[in-house]
C-alpha cells in the first residue's frame, strides 16, 4: 500500500464532506461524537499530540499518527493541517486498514 492511496482516500472523504480539518473543527467533531477516526501528523508537537490522545481516549475515538502537516493539508485541499477527523465510518475503516498495511505506515495510538 502506498501513502498516495491513503492521501487520495482522505481527499475523497473531503470531497464527500466527511472530513473536519483544523484544531477547532476536529475537537468539535470528537466532542459531538461525529468523529470516527482522528489522524494527527507525525510532526505535531508532543504537547498537542498528548491533548489529542487524551481527548480521543476519553471519547473512545481511534487516533493514528500519519504523514506530516503539509501532506495532510494538501490531501484535503488546504495548506497545513496538524489534525483531521474522519466523520464517516466507511472512510474511517478503509483508512485504518490502509494505514495499518502501509509500509512506512502511521502508528496507531488508541482505539
Amino acid at each position: 500500500m502506498t501513502p498516495n492511496k491513503i492521501l487520495s482516500l482522505l481527499g475523497m472523504a473531503q470531497k464527500a464532506g466527511k472530513i473536519s480539518g483544523g484544531a477547532f473543527q476536529v475537537e468539535q467533531s470528537v466532542k459531538s461524537k461525529k468523529a470516527r477516526l482522528v489522524i494527527i501528523s507525525e510532526d505535531m508537537s508532543e504537547r498537542s499530540a498528548k491533548q489529542y490522545k487524551d481527548m480521543c481516549s476519553y471519547h473512545k475515538v481511534p487516533l493514528v499518527k500519519y504523514g506530516d502537516m503539509e501532506s495532510l493539508g494538501h490531501a484535503i485541499g488546504k495548506e497545513y493541517r496538524a489534525a483531521v477527523a474522519v466523520n464517516d465510518a466507511g472512510f474511517a475503516e478503509s483508512l485504518l486498514k490502509l494505514i495499518n498495511a502501509s509500509d512506512n505506515g502511521g502508528s496507531r495510538i488508541n482505539g
